[in-house]
């Protein structure tokens, strides 16, 4: 379907070249491939590569200041201020960009749940980023379509570059949200994440004043409906974790807990595929076909066969593909309340034990904290891993402040009586250049008995330093992996690591002086314990 750009963008009437209105993912790789814009694979995916760059860009994203957000939002290194009148000229240069280039629009939802569902519409001038949006977000059936009336716009320009000088960005590339105009606009960068990212943003903001708590998880259910989480920022595990052969896939990345339940804010999954193989994930391996849109993955140039092993673009390789071409996905993405809640962390200093239960305040110290590590190539600059504190493992798509999300999150554990667990996915046995990252099969078997309420027949050990505490015994791991002090060879070594990231830990919250004492005194003690000294 043709249609005039003044019906994709409410704001001003303008002549356009074509306009294609929601086309089948087909259609989509038919016209990529033809405006050379990506190729097959082997698998009939469609590769497309993003230039220069390879991941988001969070220092290039700005919140319009506006009268209705301005005493809701945490202003900061996180949420930059940009003025309407900025923000509006970039708009105007985006209107004109678009008049006389063939233009691609989405219309769907974000949000599985029909009471909380944001109807949302994506106009792109590149035919693979329009099918990367087809199969993130929710696809509406045809009755919906024809009512659909969109109340957020995304407009994604890579060729549209800004002019810091002149319109007060830091860079060429811009990612900017207007929540009175209720529009996002992108620009200077070819990466699909912003997208995605962008609305997960915007839904951070609206969904806490309808009661809704919003999260950076992934979520599955198994057989009986019972529920689980799993917190991380990206690399972490989400995607595979929650990936299991044994429960339902609820969604991989982004979820709304309501009072009815959990229900996946997207239509599909972003999988990180570095280093994939069938053998270790093979529901992520198998959704790999046509319809799914790969980043960045090295291609042969003759057979076409991907290169998963192959990082010379990017460690952030990725794959977007609908939920449903996961098996036994849940189909829409809704489920009951939690009862088992994971934080994925991966340690670069290999301090952190394998799995430890926590607390009530523990949960919230580390929820806050959001302690990881920033995989390579996730962000531009990103070249190996490096420890860092993402407040509730997602602060780069937090408008508001911190402490609103940790307050729902006590809430809904306290309501749910839902049993938390620290889960290291990163490095055993040293840091990072000496040690070992975690076995895979070893932290399934973890989620495993997390999950079928095993894990809580284990003796469980306080740790000295972290206050955490540590089982003695998980089938399928051996009893020295899961005490990390055991698994380095030099134990004087992994003392001055622990108190060393122990320190970073108390650093980090004094920004949190204002939460509670009991959460506070929750964390890790630098200067506590018996394992020797600085």
């Amino acid at each position: 379907m043709i249609m005039k750009l003044s019906a994709v963008s409410p704001k001003q009437s303008t002549e356009s070249g074509s306009v294609h209105m929601n086309l089948p993912a087909a259609k989509l790789v038919e016209m990529a491939v033809a405006r050379r814009e990506g190729r097959l694979a082997s698998s009939g995916a469609l590769r497309a590569t993003t230039g220069k760059y390879t991941g988001r860009s969070p220092k290039d994203k700005y919140i319009v200041e506006e009268p209705s957000v301005m005493e809701h939002i945490a202003w900061g290194e996180v949420n930059r201020p940009i003025s309407k009148e900025r923000f509006q000229k970039l708009y105007d240069k985006a209107i004109d960009y678009m008049k006389e280039r063939e233009l691609f629009v989405f219309d769907g939802y974000a949000g599985a749940d029909p009471g909380y569902r944001l109807p949302i519409r994506v106009v792109n001038e590149r035919a693979w980023h329009n099918l990367f949006v087809r199969q993130l977000f929710i696809r509406p059936t045809e009755e919906e379509l024809q009512e659909h009336a969109p109340e957020f716009i995304v407009i994604a320009l890579p060729g549209l570059q800004a002019d810091p000088a002149a319109d007060g960005t830091r860079s060429e590339t811009f990612i900017i949200i207007s929540f009175e105009q209720k529009v996002v606009l992108i620009g200077g960068t070819e990466y699909a994440g912003e997208m995605k990212k962008s609305i997960f943003s915007v839904l951070n903001y609206l969904l806490p004043l309808r009661g809704v708590f919003p999260m950076h998880c992934s979520a599955n259910v198994g057989e009986q409906g019972d529920v689980a989480l799993f917190f991380g920022l990206s690399g972490t595990g989400k995607t595979t974790l929650s990936a299991d052969p044994n429960r339902r896939l609820i969604g991989d990345d982004e979820h709304g807990w309501s009072e009815q339940g959990v229900f996946n804010f997207e239509g599909g999954c972003y999988a990180k595929c570095i280093g994939l193989t069938r053998e270790k994930e093979p529901q992520i391996w198998d959704a790999i076909r046509f319809g799914t849109v790969l980043e960045n993955v090295a291609l042969d140039p003759l057979t076409a066969e991907a290169d998963y092993a192959d990082g010379t673009l990017t460690e952030n390789t990725r794959a977007a593909y609908p939920v449903e071409f996961i098996d036994h996905a849940v189909i829409p993405g809704t489920a009951g309340h939690p009862g088992v809640i994971l934080f994925l962390t991966a340690d670069a200093f290999g301090v952190l034990p394998p799995i430890a239960k926590l607390t009530k305040e523990q949960a919230m110290y580390h929820f806050l904290s959001g302690y990881t590590s920033k995989l390579a190539g996730t962000e531009r600059g990103v070249t190996e891993p490096e420890a860092t504190f993402s407040a509730c493992f997602g602060a780069p798509f937090l408008p508001l402040r911190p402490a609103a999300y940790a307050e729902m999150l006590g809430k809904k554990i306290d309501e749910h009586q839902a049993k938390v667990y620290l889960l290291n996915t990163g490095w055993s046995g040293g840091g990072y250049g000496t040690g070992g990252r975690m076995p895979l099969a070893y932290t399934r078997a973890m989620v495993t008995a997390a999950l079928n309420g095993s894990l809580e027949q284990a003796a469980f050990a306080l740790d000295p330093i972290f206050g955490l505490y540590i089982p003695d015994h998980v089938a399928g791991v051996p009893d020295g992996v899961l005490q990390p002090r055991a698994a380095w060879a030099d134990a004087e070594a992994y003392d001055r690591s622990a108190r060393q990231l122990a320190r970073r830990f108390a650093d980090n919250f004094a920004k949190f002086a204002d939460a509670p004492e009991a959460i506070r005194e929750a964390g890790p003690k630098a200067g506590s314990g018996s394992q020797g000294q600085d």
